[in-house]
């Protein structure tokens, strides 16, 4: 941050995460430096940005790092693609190692980064598996489907790997594609179980499609969700679907235009699963906020 004529520069990053190619996945804006950052410019500059996230590191040193997490309208307290992207620049520009530690405020997690590769990979938390919806006409006309839509044989459940969400197993990938965000429902289904937001999935020939419809955080769908990959991950092995544990590839942004690529893997750890979430990382551009 530089000060001239009393204004105070902010620089920035833009980047793609769980991107293929640049200009795909989902869009992140890191602000390296903002230890001098009150809560309310980081929420000013996030809505700016206009982003699903943007993060501010508030401090980084060796191998650790710490920061926030803001989405247009509230904070978070982790997020994935946000974890994955913000690492990635840091390592980029040396003021982290890599594997680095980030600490937010839902812990802390480890963070790999392959500058030469383009891609990031980190370990989330130990899944939880929390509250079913038993109310399925309610989530199918939350996400504009009929209740036959939605698959029979799976509940509709909350997990957490860091951050809840609902994972909704939906028939095919044709009634998932169907699928239309109502957004007086949307916030009905997600307060209702405690989640962060609806996850539908459909099982295909490739993997897995998704599609995450956020409840009230301004970012309506979703790109690319790393947060709810984790669960998604967890929830695939738990129930044996889509060839899981192992390695499943998650498709995710077409219906907005964004198509991201998402790669979860979930190994038995115990009674529970160790699950890890990575992709492709662009850094696309730079700036500064003008304060």
């Amino acid at each position: 941050m530089t000060p001239d004529r009393g204004v105070v520069e902010v620089g920035f990053r833009l980047v793609d995460v769980f991107c293929e190619r640049p200009f795909q996945g989902n869009q992140l804006c890191v602000v390296p430096e903002a230890a001098g950052l009150e809560r309310e410019t980081m929420q000013l500059l996030a809505r700016e940005i206009g982003f699903s996230e943007t993060t501010f590191v508030t401090h980084a040193e060796g191998d650790r790092y710490a920061m926030r997490i803001f989405t247009p309208g509230t904070e978070l307290p982790f997020a994935g693609h946000p974890s994955l992207g913000t690492a990635f620049v840091l390592v980029a520009e040396g003021l982290v190692a890599s594997p680095a530690t980030q600490v937010v405020a839902a812990g802390e997690f480890r963070i790999e980064v392959d500058l030469p590769a383009g891609r990031a990979r980190m370990r989330q938390l130990p899944p939880s598996f929390g509250p079913r919806l038993e109310d399925r006409e309610l989530a199918a006309r939350a996400a504009g489907l009929d209740p036959e839509d939605l698959r029979e044989d799976l509940p509709l459940e909350v997990v957490s790997t860091g951050l809840p969400h609902l994972v909704v197993p939906v028939r095919d990938l044709a009634a998932l594609r169907r699928a239309e965000r109502h957004g007086e429902l949307v916030p009905a289904v997600c307060g209702a179980v405690g989640a962060g937001s609806m996850y539908l999935f459909a099982e295909t020939e490739e993997g897995v499609t998704a599609r995450m419809f956020d409840p009230e955080m301004g970012i309506g769908e979703d790109p690319a969700t790393g947060s709810a990959a984790g669960p998604l991950g967890a929830y695939l092995a738990r129930y044996g679907l889509a060839g899981m544990p192992g390695t499943v590839r998650i498709r995710q942004g077409e219906q907005v235009g964004r198509p991201s690529l998402l790669e979860v893997e979930v190994k038995p750890e115990g009674d529970s699963f160790c699950v890890e979430v990575g992709g492709g990382v662009a850094i696309v551009g730079e700036g500064v906020f003008r304060l």
